[in-house]
């Protein structure tokens, strides 16, 4: 008696009752397709047998004697550490093979899996194989698949739950902390409001996927009933996201334009500083008493001028460089942000504060400490913590040097602090802006001149 079966549409097994070789022969070639890729997995990876012999003994085509004295004169004279001179004999020991490349090539791992792809697929063959044969002698099926993939749909519904609950109580520890700005307290806010719906949302639809997948998995004495579709199903997860998805977004965008547009007054009130990055580093300038800093040029960068500030601009008179960064604490900060080549990114973890540096356009950012620095190690129990400006734009390869330490004092340190940093308009910029208006003013009177004789 034979029987055929299609399987997947384009492989016919013949199966053959009586024969038993028969069926295995159907898989022989599965197997020997196996065999073929573990040899040339283990000729790429095993190392290679190890070579015995002395490399300097003579060829087998010599004389027996002179392969004898040969041999003799080895045991004698041969010295290596591998040889145990208390038994007058020795051990030539396999060199050690390093595989780490190829554990590190991507065609290794490509291999393996497809290794692992063929194995299941030859034991799910072999156990359909099985089944049938059972069915042809009218027995039971030894397995029923179905009830075990819906027991493991329940147990990785306990599973992912534990996950979500193991990753709240201890990851959501490390990585939650309390904002160190009063603008960050609605930032938190909206994080957590964001985090409870999509936890709740996450949590009922795993439940509802996989308890549906537990209780109403197949089964030979139930029939699957056919739901094509329902409105109001339709209607409750078309119209409740949308409503959700809009408060959300209508949170976020009045938060952030209080952040990034406050009140006019509020802005003049700031402390201004401008933080201009650069691969790799942060420039810092204050303002003077005026709270405002002067205009600056790409074409006016000089070693000396390194931000291209135009000194023509008695704004600019009273700046200052500065190497850190020093804020009074319950005031005001407003950061202009710019970049002197490609994007950076002005990034505060502490203070909720980020916003890119580009090129050619100043950005702003405003925010108000509420913690000063030695406040905040108490809180944090941590005597060595500091607040530090990064960039969190990979704007090359030394990306990870874009750091400034950030101090926050009271009021009356950050005044005492201000005034012992060096005006950027010193003397040296005096004595290049001399010469350069001396040197344009020489090429005027020559050309002057030159006019001049012409005529």
């Amino acid at each position: 008696m034979k029987v055929y079966i299609t399987r997947f549409n384009c492989e016919i097994i013949k199966i053959d009752y009586y024969n038993k070789m028969g069926l295995t022969k159907k898989i022989n070639f599965k197997l020997w397709f196996v065999l073929i890729i573990v040899s040339i997995l283990s000729g790429h990876i095993l190392p290679a047998t190890a070579q015995t012999t002395d490399s300097t003994a003579r060829p087998a085509k010599a004389d027996s004697i002179a392969v004898v004295a040969t041999a003799v004169v080895q045991e004698k004279t041969l010295i290596s550490t591998a040889v145990d001179t208390t038994k007058n004999a020795y051990v030539v020991v396999a060199p050690t093979v390093d595989h780490s490349d190829t554990y590190k090539s991507a065609i290794f791992y490509v291999l393996l899996f497809f290794m692992f792809c063929v194995f299941l697929a030859i034991i799910g063959k072999t156990l359909k194989v099985y089944e049938v044969s059972r069915e042809m002698q009218g027995k039971k099926i030894a397995f029923d698949y179905r009830k075990v993939q819906g027991v493991m749909f329940a147990i990785a519904l306990v599973a992912g739950l534990y996950g979500v609950y193991w990753s709240y109580d201890v990851q959501g520890k490390m990585s939650i902390t309390e904002s160190s700005s009063v603008h960050g307290e609605r930032i938190d806010l909206m994080f957590y409001i964001t985090t409870i719906i999509t936890t709740i949302v996450f949590i009922l639809t795993h439940i509802i996927l996989f308890g549906f997948s537990f209780k109403y998995r197949g089964s030979v004495e139930r029939k699957a009933y056919f739901y094509p579709h329902n409105n109001s199903i339709e209607r409750i997860w078309t119209i409740a996201p949308a409503i959700v998805l809009t408060v959300l977004v209508l949170l976020g965008f009045f938060t952030w334009r209080s952040i990034t547009n406050p009140p006019e007054a509020e802005q003049k009130s700031a402390v201004l500083i401008e933080a201009r990055g650069e691969q790799f580093k942060w420039n810092i300038r204050y303002s003077g008493t005026d709270n405002k800093v002067g205009i600056s040029n790409y074409k006016l960068i000089t070693p000396i001028n390194s931000l291209g500030i135009d000194f023509k601009d008695r704004n600019s008179w009273d700046d200052k460089l500065a190497g850190e960064i020093v804020i009074p604490v319950n005031r005001a900060v407003r950061v202009m942000i710019g970049s002197k080549d490609v994007l950076h990114s002005f990034y505060i973890p502490e203070f909720r504060v980020q916003m890119n540096a580009v090129p050619g356009m100043p950005t702003f950012f405003q925010f108000t400490p509420k913690y000063t620095t030695a406040e905040m190690r108490v809180k944090r129990n941590d005597p060595k913590f500091d607040f530090i400006l990064l960039c969190a734009k990979i704007c090359g390869a030394g990306h990870y040097n874009m750091q400034n330490k950030i101090t926050v004092v009271s009021d009356a340190e950050y005044v005492a602090w201000l005034a012992k940093q060096a005006l950027m308009y010193n003397d040296d910029v005096k004595k290049e802006l001399q010469m350069a208006a001396e040197k344009e003013g020489a090429i005027k009177n020559k050309m002057a001149l030159n006019t001049n004789t012409r005529n």
